[in-house]
């Protein structure tokens, strides 16, 4: 073990403890490679007979300072904060290139709980490297009086700089959220080498790892199979094409190339493999139609090109046996993370997105480590249904730290598992993966379930039923700031900040919209009290018949 510590006294003087055994190296129940998601699904009965659950060791907690570790010695500092970028602002770095080994310091924890549940599955690479990063014990690095600490500081500055505006670099978004002119939330997207078929939904699951992916339009020009893709915020829009420019989506082929399209917005016709609207629901599949706009096909050529670059091939699995998870490292491409991770089911092109035929299934979620003195079948109902439209809920009778969640669709369960996994809930860390299961059983007449299992298909409380919903383009991360919304004019500040004071929250700031009191932003103490504020407090009924809506805030106050 010896070989891996810092030198003597290099870890009290950036004020951490060193690690007991192998506390940093080798983290409890965090694992890496490309089969994460997969292997972490326990076998689980849909019924009240409930399997034990194998491996059940409760992941790290989260923490926004994060350990690197195999980091390569010619690495820059630079180089290592990329890794950050996507996923918020880096605030501290610590690099102890000896020992193969960084510490980066996120601004928040949950930036940093997202960064680590895209690059679980995902092995970043640098310098053709893999680099493996965990939670560290530690709350915050503190590296005043470090040596050597200059060139890190000298980088943190530079990105801050460019991220605050402070260089007119193009392409990197202002402090206020602002993007220089000519950058929207429209990606042109062009996938070169393409050696296996690249379908929409393997499109989408890569993609929404940055953001809410709004629409999608595949086609083919000059014997290139592309895509536009439009996200709810040219934000994420940006971030998204800095992580993914040159990428390989399976190994060593099918590379993407990035730019930000010339159009602001999607106009998309029909529902089908070539095409997709995820905020319309209702549109038609108009099969043997074009997908596109007749008035967006003069920004690519005659209307003739675009077409499926494989029709009727949206089940194809390619004959070439290749690893599932297609993460294995490709030592030719120098980059930030490598090949992206697709499952084997968004890599036939069979995830069942609505309106694109599919295997059944991919609607129904595990979620593991809750707490069973705590969690019931509404309060789940009302977390996940921030991300999609909850049909039904089984808490597991002999193993209630268990629960089945069943989504309206494959895109709701991807979008709930992309936020939820890994965020902590009445002091447990949720684990969220895909069931085996295709449907959440109903209890049998006169079985015994404790109310454990319940049905919400025709709850009036889903948010995302009627078509084309602003809903849809408001889905953000858990954050320590909520969104608050339906309040009545008799209500004040102090109403608002009692009511989420006695569900045992500590109020650190609230505002009022200025134009707008039926709305309002309240910041909580972390994202933990957000959520089980939100759980406890939307649809509370303030009187007047107005019930209080609550939802994650991606403004802070």
């Amino acid at each position: 073990m010896g070989k891996y510590l810092p030198r003597p006294g290099a870890w009290e003087r950036a004020g951490l403890r060193p690690p007991r055994g192998s506390d940093e190296l080798l983290p409890s129940g965090i694992t890496y490679g490309p089969f994460t998601m997969s292997s972490s699904t326990p076998a689980t009965a849909n019924g009240n007979d409930s399997k034990k659950f194998k491996g059940d060791r409760s992941p790290c907690s989260p923490s926004r300072v994060l350990h690197l570790r195999k980091i390569p010695n010619d690495v820059t500092e630079a180089e290592v904060i990329s890794l950050g970028l996507p996923f918020g602002k880096v605030t501290n770095l610590l690099m102890l290139k000896g020992k193969s080994q960084a510490f980066l310091e996120m601004a928040s924890e949950e930036a940093a709980v997202t960064m680590v549940n895209y690059y679980t599955p995902v092995t970043p690479h640098l310098r053709s490297q893999p680099v493996y990063i965990q939670y560290s014990n530690h709350r915050e690095l503190k590296t005043d009086n470090l040596p050597n600490q200059a060139r890190a500081q000298a980088a943190l500055q530079a990105v801050n700089a460019v991220q605050s505006g402070g260089l007119a670099l193009a392409g990197v978004p202002t402090a206020d959220g602002g993007l220089p002119p000519g950058q929207s939330s429209v990606l042109r997207i062009i996938v070169e080498n393409l050696f296996y078929p690249v379908t929409l939904e393997v499109l989408y699951q890569i993609f929404s790892k940055f953001g809410t992916v709004l629409k999608i339009i595949t086609f083919t020009k000059n014997n290139q199979f592309q895509a536009l893709l439009q996200y709810s915020d040219p934000v994420n829009a940006h971030y998204a094409k800095m992580a993914l420019d040159g990428q390989n989506i399976y190994n060593a082929c099918c590379t993407l190339r990035i730019d930000f399209s010339k159009l602001t917005s999607l106009n998309v016709k029909y529902n089908n493999d070539k095409s997709r609207d995820f905020t319309r629901l209702d549109l038609p599949s108009g099969d043997g139609q074009p997908s596109i706009d007749p008035t967006m096909a003069a920004a690519f050529g005659t209307p003739g090109i675009i077409s499926s670059p494989y029709a009727g091939a949206a089940g194809f699995a390619p004959a070439i046996g290749f690893p599932q998870a297609a993460g294995l490292s490709v030592s030719a491409v120098p980059s930030a993370l490598g090949p992206l991770a697709i499952t084997t089911s968004a890599m036939t092109g069979r995830l069942a997105i609505p309106g694109v035929t599919g295997i059944p299934g991919n609607s129904v979620l595990l979620v593991s480590n809750l707490n069973p003195d705590a969690i019931t079948p509404d309060g789940l109902f009302i977390l996940f249904g921030v991300y999609g439209d909850v049909h039904r809920v089984k808490i597991m009778f002999n193993k209630k730290e268990n629960a089945l969640v069943q989504m309206a669709d494959a895109t709701q369960s991807q979008l709930a598992m992309n936020h939820l996994n890994g965020q902590k809930l009445y002091g447990k860390v949720l684990r969220v993966t895909l069931s085996k299961h295709q449907t959440v059983q109903l209890p049998r007449e006169g079985q015994e379930d404790q109310g454990l299992t319940k049905d919400y298909s025709n709850s009036p409380l889903h948010r995302f039923k009627k078509p084309g919903s602003k809903n849809f383009q408001n889905i953000f991360p858990p954050s320590a700031t909520l969104h608050l919304s339906n309040i009545p004019p008799s209500i004040t500040v102090e109403d608002l900040k009692s009511l989420f004071g006695n569900t045992g929250c500590n109020v650190k700031n609230f505002k009022f919209f200025p134009k707008d009191r039926k709305m309002a932003l309240i910041q909580l103490g972390s994202v933990e009290e957000a959520i089980q504020a939100l759980i406890e407090l939307h649809n509370h009924n303030l009187g007047e018949n107005h019930h209080l809506r609550v939802s994650f805030s991606k403004s802070t106050i």
